[in-house]
């Protein structure tokens, strides 16, 4: 795993719930999730919608008329605000969007525990804020490495073996 991410970068994190879903994750396993994936210091802010919202969100930005699991956004532009001296670097600031309904759907098919999805999904977004992507082969093997050794490392399963069976 990338030793970058054993130092303890800073987190700024706001949470948006702006959906009903049953089961939602909390801010805690949210923040402990995505901390887990820093390589930086980084501030965002991480919404939860409901399929409406996401499939807008999909289609303005990326101009695919459906809900997509979840949508990161990077502000690369954004400077560090005064007084926020965190490690002698600019602070990376973006958004990320998940869709709740798409999650649990996803999770059911997939027939793994819905916050450990949302665990894999937190992290796959801290991960592309952060410059990680998933457009090759090479990129996207080394992407669902790190995803996975760090659901691992969470007490998750890897998010990317297709024969795991919830309890039940």
């Amino acid at each position: 795993m990338n030793q970058a991410m054993n130092a303890a970068h800073k987190l700024s994190l706001a949470v948006q719930y702006a959906c009903d879903a049953q089961i939602m994750p909390t801010r805690a396993q949210l923040r402990r999730w995505v901390k887990s994936a820093l390589q930086r210091d980084v501030r965002m802010t991480l919404r939860i919608v409901d399929e409406a919202e996401g499939r807008e969100l999909n289609k303005k930005y990326r101009g695919k008329d459906y809900a997509t699991n979840v949508l990161t956004f990077v502000y690369d532009d954004e400077q560090t605000p005064p007084g926020l001296p965190l490690s002698g670097e600019e602070i990376l600031c973006g958004d990320v969007v998940i869709c709740a309904p798409v999650v649990e759907r996803e999770a059911a098919a997939q027939h793994k525990e819905l916050l450990a999805h949302y665990a894999h999904l937190a992290i796959h977004a801290a991960l592309h804020l952060q410059g990680h992507d998933h457009l090759n082969d090479i990129d996207a093997a080394e992407m669902e490495a790190l995803e996975t050794a760090l659901m691992l490392k969470l007490h998750y399963p890897d998010p990317y073996q297709t024969t795991h069976i919830t309890n039940g």
